[in-house]
């Protein structure tokens, strides 16, 4: 066997004229964790294939009669960004019976080998949280509102799906993270709740930002425990604007750090911050996925569709690939290797499946 592989998290500065952020760090974003690879493997030696640039972590897989096998994955590469927009033809099948001495490679069009809607097995929730304290009440509101629409129309599908889902919170001084909108599917749905902001909604001058972050970590952990449950798999992203510090002092920066840092495997924290009264060393150990800072509020909706884009490609980078096995049933446990090629970059992982009940045909 090869050595695992290891995924460390690298830092970068993402130079945006004058916004910067921090680099992804998809370490902290494994469903499964463990070596990188969820509940895969390193391939057996036997394949020749090297160790590449693109990792897959399997996150779950299964079968289905007569002879379906399923295997739910994200693609990254071994900096931790993700992967989106791979294809079936990209991925090369291995499979190896117990009178194999290696891996036989399996036909993609014999097998009607496919990468299948994720949403199958897959929710995938955002928090948009937002600071409405009298500063951004007073000098940004309609900026906000602008840039916040963009996020919207940018990360939601255009057609509703119940797997893709987002809310809207808002916060400023009181000791309570309030509700804009609920969790919906509609598009339509959040862009009016944004419009219907207005300055005289806030009735508390103070910022309670790091209420705000556990509060909202508290919701996000709610939605992955619900949604991750009957085989199915749940992922969520927080994402925290403000264009400030925590004024109110209900809580304490080690615990709103700290919430964040032990926060469930699955959930992603985003950051966004405006202006020169902002911690920027705070916000990015707040947005430990990402962060991106705006010097003034012209910048804010490029700031909020540098964060959409990052959560669309880490949506994106998630595959149910599924095809029809050679194997029937007496065949026992089988070993399973998937390899991917996208471009110069490749990679692989390995698992088993048992063939128990498998006959001719396919779905």
């Amino acid at each position: 066997m090869k050595h695992c592989l290891k995924i460390y998290g690298t830092l970068f500065i993402l130079s945006l004229f004058v916004s910067c952020g921090n680099a992804d760090d998809d370490v902290n974003f494994d469903l499964n964790l463990g070596d990188g690879l969820g509940k895969g493997k390193p391939v057996d030696s036997c394949l020749g294939l090297e160790e590449g640039e693109l990792v897959l972590s399997i996150q779950e897989q299964f079968t289905t009669l007569p002879g379906k096998v399923s295997v739910f994955f994200k693609v990254s590469d071994t900096d931790g960004n993700p992967v989106p927009g791979l294809t079936a033809d990209q991925f090369t099948i291995y499979e190896q019976g117990r009178n194999d001495d290696c891996f036989n490679t399996i036909s993609t069009s014999e097998s009607q080998a496919r990468i299948s809607p994720n949403s199958q097995i897959f929710t995938n929730n955002t928090l948009l949280v937002l600071d409405l304290s009298n500063s951004v009440l007073d000098s940004s509101l309609e900026e906000l509102k602008v840039a916040s629409t963009s996020f919207v129309d940018n990360v939601m599908p255009e057609t509703n799906q119940e797997s893709f889902q987002m809310a809207i919170y808002w916060f400023d001084g009181e000791n309570e993270l309030h509700l804009l909108h609920q969790l919906t599917p509609s598009k339509e749905e959040l862009i009016s709740a944004i419009n219907g902001i207005t300055n005289d909604i806030s009735a508390d001058p103070s910022t309670d930002l790091y209420g705000a972050v556990i509060k909202s970590t508290d919701v996000a952990s709610d939605l992955v425990k619900e949604s991750t449950s009957g085989g199915n798999i749940g992922a969520a992203s927080v994402v925290i604007f403000t264009d400030g510090t925590d004024q109110a002092s209900r809580f304490t920066e080690e615990e709103a750090l700290k919430k964040v840092k032990d926060a469930n495997a699955n959930i992603s924290f985003f950051s966004i911050g405006l202006g020169s009264e902002i911690d920027t060393q705070v916000l990015e150990e707040i947005g430990k996925t990402f962060s991106v800072f705006a010097q003034n509020k012209e910048e804010l909706e490029q700031r909020f569709r540098n964060i959409s884009d990052k959560i669309s490609e880490r949506a994106n980078s998630f595959y149910l690939f599924e095809y029809c096995s050679p194997k029937r049933d007496g065949s026992g446990d089988n070993n399973l290797a998937i390899a991917v090629n996208s471009g110069s970059r490749q990679g692989a992982v390995q698992t088993k499946f048992s063939a128990k009940g498998f006959t001719g045909g396919c779905e």
